[in-house]
């Protein structure tokens, strides 16, 4: 039996297509991608298994308003992938309308049978997200001034 674990192009581009493309109503079909104990860790979250899984892309979609990913380079090797990202969204009452921008990257490790085994986001929350809120916002700024000086 062959055990070995790769990332096919297929299996890449279409877990690419999928999150390009998640919907509300899509968060649903994570099963065809995610093997059923995979874990997800990224600056907010580290959870293991589908549900929990489903349950932060579901948290997504009621948080932000329109939550999407632009990804922007793939790099494949064996089972695993290393994506790099632009997570496009505005925030539900602050900065209502304004589209905001946070870059990141993504390590993925898939199983023999094309299924996402790890996924790990990888940003920087203090410049990306907190830099953008009031008050906190401006701590951020001021912390990140006096660390430079």
């Amino acid at each position: 039996m062959n055990t070995a674990t790769h990332a096919t192009p297929d299996a890449l581009a279409n877990l690419v297509a999928y999150f390009e493309n998640l919907s509300p109503d899509s968060v649903a079909q994570l099963g065809q991608f995610y093997a059923p104990q995979a874990r997800f860790k990224d600056p907010f979250n580290d959870v293991t298994g589908l549900a929990d899984i489903t349950r932060i892309f579901n948290h997504m979609f009621v948080a932000l308003i329109a939550p999407r990913f632009v990804v922007t380079q793939q790099i494949r090797q064996g089972a695993q992938c290393f994506l790099t990202w632009e997570f496009r969204f505005q925030f539900r009452g602050y900065r209502k309308g304004e589209e905001q921008v946070i870059l990141g990257a993504s390590h993925l490790v898939f199983d023999a049978q094309g299924l996402v085994t790890l996924h790990r986001d990888y940003w920087d929350a203090a410049e990306e997200l907190y830099e953008k809120l009031p008050l906190v916002g401006s701590l951020m700024r001021w912390l990140k001034r006096r660390a430079n000086t």
